[in-house]
């Protein structure tokens, strides 16, 4: 089928700061701010990639490693929300201690050259427990989320708290901090007080009083000491969106939050159809964009794009994490020079101080995973692999993206979220360079694979054109007259990831997306040395492929990789790259793999980039060879170690699992895998719950190493709660009685299993 698209004549787009409200400098002279289009880094543009991780939401003693996690896939700024709940459970007494010390997490965000945006409330929302108003604020004689004096005298005193705790880390200092996000979804979203009975019955307050409440928060926030680069707020829904205020976006696919009053099967949605969210004269968006601003007068910036999402009691599912990357694809096609994910890292919720749970009563009582990229304990999932070549790819090139405009073909209208027919791409460009983007990926509906697709490019000077396939599932991202350091790319059915550099060779670093036969063609001054013409096709068999382009004095390789070993590939900071399905740490004391297994090998490039070191052995001899490359080929490994658990059941739907034996130092951390039938899973150590579970099917995992100490002597109780047929309640007892009446109880323990992750030095 024949696509195409005019890009000749297209009106170039006016670029001009947003002003002093968007714009800091430190004592060395660094500087950042934003232009209408993208976030600047001074003076240049900087694509950001900020992941959610809620610090208070984790034992203090993971988050060093999941911050380096969140680096090495690419994240650049961490976004957090302080949750008063959890600060001030008690009226008078701040905690800061512990998981909840919000210093050491923005220190440890310095650390490792990670940004910092601070959501400070005083409502969040974030399936906390009243929004995270303490629950001792609705004893008050007036109304949270309003302009009172009362009100804003604890909201005052809130930010104060906060502004104590994270002093000299601002940006203008030399800090971390560049963002502080008033308020959430003011005068679009509650949340249910929990303090009364139902999940549903009272509300919070959601505030009626506009940008004035808004204004009047930042100011106060100012007064205190928090004063960052930039303040932001949520745009989506008709929040107010203040001119002084970074408005962010987002997109969830999976909407726990629709079954409060819609029964049947989940709707498609919108979010995976191409659309113009930069653009004051397009009105084709969709779903919650309706800025009350022109478009184009602000960046289009995302803090909530649906990096994952929470089961509620009503909504059962397995996030498809295939759905993430795809959603950035989409978003940067449409506009977005700053992604934001939400969740990215996931975690569990802390006890109260007289033992009450923190999460809103539709959700586990303790577990936030969210189906995250990063699981509550660490865990990888495949959405983390597929994103590095994405943030890779806007890292690297984002200077050469930021300022291109959308272009749509007419038909990206014309798209329904179950069509089948039309191809969805979309092409960022300045009329002459620039990405095309495909996608055939959509929520609740399985897309065709799709095959001998072409598309045909109007550019000023010429039509390009081209014949592609893609898998179902897949999205892609192709470049056409892109500069390869001197050296023209016309145009490519390859995913660019990255360029580095080592002892002055030029590596540019691509994958062939699921579907798609690789292909690069060269202008016709340049030559391939393996080919003595300009254009390389890929073969077919090949998992990986090296070839070497120049043109005059310009020379440059290309490394042509498959989708799998993409998502295997991890980036150094000394420009080298390591291939593993283990999860490769670069910390400040050294680089470590963590892994599943015992015994690992992983490639290197260059081949001899561990050919010092101690730790592990390169097997000479068995290096990765194909198409001219060699990549090292290293073992790691350890002995390995295992533990059977002792598994007694002690009720009809109540086990006991006991963890006997000494963990080597090898062992980081020992996940407890649960396979289970059953509504709800709870898990209890020492009379208190430590982690449950909303049954989707998929196993359920504890991180036992924050409860070691305790295993010791003390069992863990699995206490599955029954899914019920034919439950009713009889109340016709005179005498107040009361008796459930099910017909048939379910609820098995299938399988408990240990599983050890090893952490091995490199």
């Amino acid at each position: 089928m024949n696509n195409e698209l005019e890009l000749r004549n297209l009106k170039r787009k006016e670029i001009f700061p947003l002003g002093a409200s968007f714009q800091g400098r430190n004592f060395t002279g660094d500087e950042i701010s934003f232009t209408n289009f993208y976030m600047q880094k001074d003076g240049n543009p900087f694509f950001g990639i900020s992941g959610e991780f809620h610090y208070s939401r984790m034992s203090e003693t993971r988050w060093e490693d999941e911050l380096v996690k969140m680096k090495m896939c690419g994240i650049n700024v961490v976004a957090t929300y302080v949750f008063w709940i959890h600060h001030e459970e008690k009226e008078g007494i701040f905690r800061f201690d512990g998981c909840r010390d919000l210093r050491r997490f923005v220190c440890l965000c310095e650390k490792y050259g990670l940004y910092v945006i601070m959501r400070v409330g005083p409502f969040d929302h974030g399936e906390v427990r009243n929004g995270g108003i303490p629950d001792w604020m609705y004893g008050k004689p007036f109304e949270v989320r309003s302009l009172n004096d009362d009100f804003l005298y604890y909201v005052k005193r809130l930010y104060a708290a906060i502004s104590d705790q994270v002093q000299g880390l601002f940006f203008k200092d030399g800090g971390p901090i560049i963002g502080v996000q008033i308020d959430n979804e003011y005068m679009h979203s509650s949340a249910p007080w929990e303090f009364t009975t139902g999940i549903s019955d009272e509300w919070v307050f959601g505030g009626n009083e506009g940008e004035a409440y808004m204004l009047r928060l930042k100011d106060l926030a100012a007064e205190c000491g928090l004063n960052p680069v930039f303040y932001t707020c949520t745009g989506w829904g008709g929040a107010p969106t203040p001119e002084s205020m970074l408005p962010l976006w987002g997109g969830y696919a999976f909407r726990p939050w629709i079954f409060y009053s819609y029964s049947g099967e989940h709707p498609a949605t919108e979010e995976y159809i191409y659309k113009d969210y930069h653009n004051n004269s397009y009105n084709d968006c969709t779903g919650d964009f309706k800025p009350g601003y022109e478009p184009e007068s602000r960046p289009y910036a995302c803090c909530e794009m649906g990096g994952g999402m929470t089961c509620s009691y009503y909504y059962r599912f397995q996030y498809p994490y295939k759905s993430v990357d795809a959603m950035a694809n989409i978003k940067i096609a449409s506009g977005c020079n700053f992604l934001g994910y939400y969740m990215f890292q996931g975690g569990s919720n802390p006890l109260g101080m007289h033992g009450q749970f923190m999460n809103e009563g539709q959700t586990p009582r303790i577990s936030y995973d969210y189906q995250a990229p990063l699981g509550e304990f660490g865990q990888v999932r495949e959405s983390y692999r597929r994103l590095k070549s994405i943030h890779y790819f806007v890292s690297t090139f984002g200077e050469r993206l930021c300022d291109l405009r959308t272009v749509l073909p007419e038909t990206a209208s014309d798209i329904t979220p179950m069509d089948e027919t039309i191809l969805r791409y979309a092409v960022r460009t300045d009329g002459k360079r620039g990405f095309l983007f495909l996608n055939n990926y959509q929520d609740h509906h399985t897309l065709p694979s799709r095959s001998e697709e072409k598309i045909i490019l109007h550019l000023e000077q010429e039509d390009l054109e081209w014949e592609v396939g893609i898998e179902s599932d897949e999205n892609a991202i192709l470049p056409f007259h892109f500069d390869m350091d001197g050296i023209e790319l016309v145009k490519a059915n390859v995913q660019l990831i990255t360029k580095t550099e080592r002892n002055g060779e030029i590596l540019y670093i691509c994958f062939i997306p699921d579907g798609m036969e690789g292909e690069l063609i060269f202008e016709k001054n340049a030559v391939i040395k393996e080919t003595s013409n300009c254009r390389y096709s890929c073969a077919k068999d090949r998992a990986i492929e090296l070839f070497h382009v120049e043109k005059g004095t310009a020379v440059c390789s290309v490394l042509v990789i498959s989708r799998e070993m993409a998502n295997d590939m991890y980036l150094l900071s000394d420009g080298s790259v390591i291939f593993t399905k283990g999860i490769i740490l670069e910390k400040k004391d050294g680089i470590c793999l963590e892994s599943g297994e015992a015994d690992n090998i992983i490639y290197t490039w260059p081949a001899d980039r561990f050919e010092k070191s101690d730790h592990i052995i390169r097997i000479k001899g068995q290096s990765k060879i194909s198409g001219g490359v060699e990549l090292g080929t290293y073992r790691v490994k350890t002995a390995e170690w295992s533990m059977d658990p002792i598994v007694k059941q002690v009720g009809p739907s109540r086990y006991t699992v006991q963890i006997s034996g000494d963990i080597p130092k090898e062992v980081k951390d020992v996940m407890l895998q649960i396979e289970y039938i059953g509504n709800i899973g709870n898990a209890f150590l020492n009379d208190r719950m430590i982690s449950d579970n909303f049954s989707n099917g998929a196993v359920w995992e504890i991180g036992l190493n924050d409860f070691i100490s305790e295993l010791k002597e003390n069992r863990i109780t699995i206490y599955i709660v029954p899914l019920k047929e034919g439950a009713n309640v009889n109340v016709e007892s005179a005498m107040a009685a009361r008796m459930e009446e099910v017909r048939n109880y379910i609820a098995e323990l299938k399988s408990v299993k240990i599983q050890p992750v090893y952490v091995h030095n490199l």
